[in-house]
């Protein structure tokens, strides 16, 4: 009969002591008293000949999504589109970059960085046992408390590793340059069930300043994977700013045919002024809704004002390819209970849940993508053959060769699924966490690498704009 008093005791203990144990959650955001910044329309001009515009997608998946990333960009890099006026690679064309969990720290770095200094990702990330700097154990009492409490992590471990050991203290203000792409990072808004989108827009709703959140804060949000992470605070009860709703935002909610994801995205960002029972608002792993990072985009485009929006005019008259390459660092699986009569445990079963609910959302973004990119195509083919040949030689700086319909935008899937079933299997073993060895480290970076060389349509779109330039030579003359 004692025992139960002893165990009651022992809880309460442990409840006090995870009560008393500091957590740092956040917030992450600071209060402004006026709106001073909203998110761009369009993306940068980073001044080359306008012909390739690049954005690139990065899935969830821990270190080896990280990885898979890295591979894909390190290909991109080393495939030379020009040497005039200067040297030019794929990744110079990168004018949208965007990110989920693992892939948002790839992301991230890549925007903090860019194409000329993201090289050394995979020593300074990549090969780092980030895990010793996290609590792992799952049997130890005070961390089932801290899971019990809402999750066994908070800032203090990744977020601030982060900070002080890869992007350098970095805030949201140091992408405001004429030469950054345009970044979305994801995390889960578990308040309203959405996407919860790093922009401008967002934290204007929130009555607070983008600028001033750091950019470890973003990605570890993005990252929070529950119960291993605690989730990551926004305050939303702030003073108010003056904060005015933009214009596709009352669209999107008085219109009974706007999307739904545009539509749960702008009721989302109201509840932030509107909702006075709203005081913080919780972020967690950005997986939970979209896996592989494109909601960025799709609501950018959704929300445009133009045809060719995120798009300027001239952008719009002088490109001929617009590559949107997406990475998805999931495993392919073939379970092996499928291939016996008893079916799977609990054990089992969980993991197998979660793969398919992460697999179907992976379908459904990228048919989204997809969709929204043939509907943009066709807009811009819309707009610039509208124009007179005096508004093409004002936009363009010529008419020669001008040809209103030569315009092309597709979406490229990289998966783990496009390898034999060696590769495959080579990949599925290694485990989605934040600490791998070397070796996996350089099998997932070079899958990523075959991944882009071995794709047709990324070939294809490469060699073109090589052939405009003059270069015939094929980038990838022996795959």
């Amino acid at each position: 009969m004692k025992a139960v008093p002893r165990a009651v005791t022992g809880l309460g203990m442990l409840l006090a002591i995870s009560a008393c144990a500091a957590r740092d959650t956040g917030p992450i955001n600071v209060f402004t008293p006026q709106v001073t910044q909203v998110s761009p329309h369009f993306i940068n001009d980073f001044g080359d000949d306008g012909s390739l515009v690049v954005g690139v997608s990065f899935s969830g998946g821990g270190m080896r999504a990280a990885a898979f990333a890295h591979g894909v960009l390190s290909e991109l890099d080393d495939a030379v589109i020009d040497e005039e006026p200067r040297r030019r690679s794929v990744t110079d064309s990168i004018r949208m970059v965007s990110g989920t969990s693992g892939g948002a720290v790839a992301a991230a770095y890549f925007g903090h960085r860019g194409p000329d200094g993201f090289h050394d990702f995979r020593e300074r990330f990549l090969l780092q046992n980030i895990e010793a700097n996290l609590r792992t154990s799952m049997v130890a009492p005070a961390n089932l408390m801290r899971a019990w409490t809402g999750g066994v992590n908070d800032r203090s471990g990744f977020a601030n590793w982060l900070d002080t050991n890869l992007f350098d203290g970095a805030t949201y203000a140091q992408f405001n340059h004429d030469s950054a792409p345009a970044i979305w990072l994801t995390a889960s808004d578990i308040y309203n069930g959405v996407p919860f989108i790093f922009t401008h827009d967002t934290f204007a709703a929130l009555c607070s300043d983008l600028d001033q959140v750091r950019v470890a804060d973003a990605v570890a949000a993005s990252a929070a994977f529950p119960v291993a992470f605690a989730p990551i605070d926004v305050a939303a009860n702030g003073p108010d700013c003056g904060y005015t709703k933009p214009q596709w935002l009352s669209r999107a909610l008085d219109d009974p045919h706007a999307s739904l994801r545009l539509k749960a995205h702008a009721k989302a960002l109201g509840s932030y002024r509107d909702d006075d029972r709203l005081a913080t608002v919780r972020l967690l792993d950005g997986g939970l809704t979209d896996n592989i990072g494109v909601t960025g985009f799709a609501l950018e485009r959704a929300s445009a004002d133009t045809p060719f929006g995120p798009l300027t005019p001239e952008q719009a008259v002088k490109l001929q390819k617009l590559l949107f390459i997406v990475t998805d660092a999931g495993k392919a699986p073939a379970p092996e209970w499928g291939m016996r009569e008893r079916g799977p445990g609990l054990a089992e079963l969980v993991p197998a849940l979660a793969h398919t609910t992460i697999t179907s959302s992976v379908r459904k973004g990228s048919d989204a993508l997809a969709l929204a990119v043939r509907e943009w195509q066709a807009d811009i083919i819309g707009f610039r053959c509208g124009l007179s040949q005096s508004e093409v030689n004002r936009l363009r700086g010529s008419t020669a060769g001008w040809d209103c319909r030569d315009v092309d935008i597709t979406v490229e899937l990289l998966s783990f699924r496009n390898f034999e079933p060696e590769m495959q299997q080579a990949l599925n073993r290694v485990p989605t966490r934040l600490t791998l060895d070397g070796e996996q480290v350089d099998l997932v970076v070079e899958a990523g690498r075959r991944a882009v060389r071995e794709n047709a349509g990324i070939r294809a779109a490469v060699e073109r704009i090589r052939r405009n330039a003059g270069v015939l030579a094929s980038p990838w003359p022996n795959s």
